[in-house]
């Protein structure tokens, strides 16, 4: 499937090979632009609820895919919630291909709040504004408008690069990574890599240092449901049996919970190549390690790491009750859960305590923790796309907080990283955009990130 078309520019012999071109044109930069701002104006916006319809937005990516010579596949486990997949072949038929992908869903964001329309796609002042501009559109948006470049100019990555657009990311992934991974693994055939969201982007220091963390692995999910019962009675009469009372001890009691230090490999590497650059003597190695000062000495940049040095758990929802004079027989909460590799049964196990006798606990939606090596050939290549843009830039490995597809791709043996390439300006809080009130990504940024894979997908 998605085999170049004989009349593709790069299906022949006299195709430019993959060093020959030096750089996107400006097509692409325009395109890129456009498509970030398509994207955002079809609404993807996924509750969880199962209401998401990626389709739209589906069809829009796979007719510009088409456009580029390729044939992309639409895959659905349930209909509207689609999936396109397709492969861009490489010039090295033994070596193995890499993964390329991002998710079409975005979460809800509520018009009110915003100082734009948050699908409008509104290009204002040199800045993409919408729902799903850094989360992650504008990456769907490189993507499309590289392999367009690519077609145009019969540029050929030395490995075959897989392209997936998947749906239901920001939910559990059971109508899109989770499916592909499951009933189409033989699209992925090959890959031994995969590259996305959450990496490569300017983090400013305060102190003049530009740093572009790479992701090399992320946390585990673990939603979890608590539910308390008691003894349902008028509200004029109280008892120790109340529901609502246990829940919240339970839930007091996990929000306040200080979790142990676990270092992974990852973030040892992380802190190492954060101390280095403030000229910190301490080894993340050593067994009488400080973390917590160390991170202290780091100043901001301690944000890159200060979230997944520990495991996490944090009250999100609350559920009791109908009525002020009604004791309500059951209680429920939602907590967000994330774990560190290795770490899966001690978090069970501390769970088990801090909810008590009175209170059970379940997993709404529990997925595996990643951590992935840095000293691999395709780091060093990604570390050299940056620093060939920004020569000053400090690349260091880092391990996300929270969770992206990579988790189901990993089950076909697919090692994943975090690489969506922004060079953002000083002020622009990056964090803050996933999720949050008025996303929007830079014009420039977006520019840049076409440049960069160009540069990295080539020779990776």
């Amino acid at each position: 499937m998605a085999e170049l078309s004989p009349g593709h520019p790069g299906a022949d012999g006299a195709a430019a090979a993959s060093g020959e071109a030096t750089g996107v044109d400006e097509r692409a930069l325009d395109e890129v632009v456009r498509f970030t701002s398509d994207l955002i104006r079809i609404d993807t916006t996924n509750r969880g609820d199962g209401t998401c319809r990626e389709r739209p937005a589906a069809e829009y990516a796979a007719a510009r895919l088409a456009g580029a010579g390729l044939e992309p596949v639409l895959l659905e486990r349930v209909p509207g919630r689609t999936n396109v997949v397709a492969r861009y072949p490489g010039t090295d038929p033994t070596a193995p291909a890499l993964l390329l992908h991002g998710h079409l869903d975005v979460v809800p964001a509520e018009p009110a709040r915003w100082s734009v329309p948050p699908f409008s796609g509104e290009v204002r002042d040199g800045v993409v504004w919408g729902r799903g501009a850094v989360d992650m559109k504008d990456m769907d948006a490189m993507v499309l408008a590289l392999v367009r470049f690519w077609a145009r100019a019969g540029v050929r990555p030395r490995r075959d690069v897989v392209i997936a657009f998947t749906a239901d990311e920001e939910a559990n992934a059971a109508d899109g990574a989770a499916f592909l991974a499951d009933r189409h693994a033989a699209l992925f055939e090959g890959c031994t890599e995969g590259v996305s969201e959450c990496g490569a982007y300017t983090f400013h220091d305060g102190r003049g240092t530009q740093i572009y963390p790479i992701a090399a692995g992320e946390r585990g999910t673990a939603w979890v449901r608590l539910t308390a019962r008691g003894r349902a009675g008028h509200g004029s009469k109280p008892h120790h049996a109340n529901a609502v009372t246990r829940l919240a001890a339970a839930v007091t009691r996990i929000g306040a919970h200080a979790w142990p230090v676990r270092l992974t490999p990852t973030v040892r590497a992380s802190l190492a190549a954060l101390g280095s650059l403030y000229g910190l003597d301490a080894d993340p190695h050593a067994p009488d390690f400080d973390v917590d000062a160390h991170l202290a000495a780091l100043g901001p940049a301690a944000a890159l790491a200060a979230p997944v040095v520990r495991n996490s758990t944090t009250p999100t929802v609350l559920k009791a009750g109908y009525k002020v004079n009604v004791i309500p027989g059951e209680a429920t909460a939602l907590i967000d859960g994330r774990c560190l590799p290795g770490t899966e049964e001690e978090f069970r196990a501390t769970l088990d305590g801090l909810t008590g006798p009175d209170v059970e606990w379940e997993f709404l939606h529990h997925e595996i923790p990643l951590q992935s090596p840095v000293d691999t050939p395709t780091y060093a290549r990604m570390r050299a796309a940056l620093e060939e843009f920004v020569p000053t830039a400090r690349v260091v490995p880092f391990m996300m907080s929270g969770g992206t597809d990579a988790k189901h791709f990993s089950r076909l043996g697919i090692t994943g990283y975090g690489f969506t390439p922004l060079r953002l300006p000083e002020g622009y809080d990056y964090g803050a955009m996933f999720h949050g009130v008025d996303e929007r990504v830079p014009v420039d940024a977006l520019h840049f990130g076409v440049r960069v894979l160009d540069r990295f997908l080539r020779t990776a």
